[in-house]
């Protein structure tokens, strides 16, 4: 039996993408209500390994989970947001710390010559290879928003090709295979910046 936990109207279709970072998720899932989103796997409905519901969705009342996959839910213009744990955050001690670290410049020399550092970093450590691949230095943010999106299957074509021919075509939406978007490559390389000092402060 599937119950509506409660109804809404719903004026025009949204579609987002919103991950949102937490050092330790399950805080906030303790302190806000929502609803844990459902995902189709071999024509059954699972949980969502992120995404939760803060805003009223139909819902299963046996799980307690959205009673609708997260791809339908956004078709009918419900808002899914991804609370993703970043352990990286925890050596973070404030939100002024925080923006100390945003803003302060990285070593890029480091990051483009120190295979070992770079293996360090979050979400390119794996992807060392790429870089060395590149007949350019990753050197700025833009940079290395491009090189995040480049390591995704869709863009994966570009790897090798300068920075000025990558700019031209790595934020066009294809598809074919998971690409970043823009926002997303740039949120993700401002948190390389931040693990790059955050390395460079503890090795002091």
């Amino acid at each position: 039996m599937v119950q509506a936990c409660a109804e809404r109207s719903r004026l025009m279709k949204f579609n987002s993408d919103i991950d949102i970072d937490f050092a330790d998720r399950q805080q906030i899932l303790r302190t806000v209500p929502h609803t844990v989103a459902s995902q189709r796997r071999d024509n059954q409905l699972i949980a969502h390994n992120t995404g939760v519901y803060v805003t009223d969705i139909p819902c299963d009342p046996l799980t307690g989970r959205s009673s609708i996959d997260y791809e339908t839910a956004e078709a009918r213009g419900y808002i899914k947001l991804d609370f993703l744990n970043v352990n990286l955050y925890q050596q973070v001690s404030s939100e002024e710390h925080l923006e100390q670290l945003m803003h302060a410049a990285p070593d890029w020399q480091r990051f483009n010559t120190d295979q070992e550092f770079f293996e360090q970093l979050i979400h390119v450590n794996n992807h060392w290879t790429v870089l060395k691949r590149m007949p350019e230095p990753v050197d700025s943010i833009p940079r290395l928003a491009m090189f995040l999106a480049i390591i995704r299957p869709a863009k994966r074509h570009l790897i090798g090709e300068t920075w000025k021919t990558v700019s031209q075509s790595v934020w066009e939406k294809t598809d074919e295979g998971y690409q970043f978007k823009k926002s997303h490559a740039v949120a993700y390389a401002h948190l390389v910046v931040v693990n790059m000092n955050l390395l460079t402060n503890l090795a002091h």
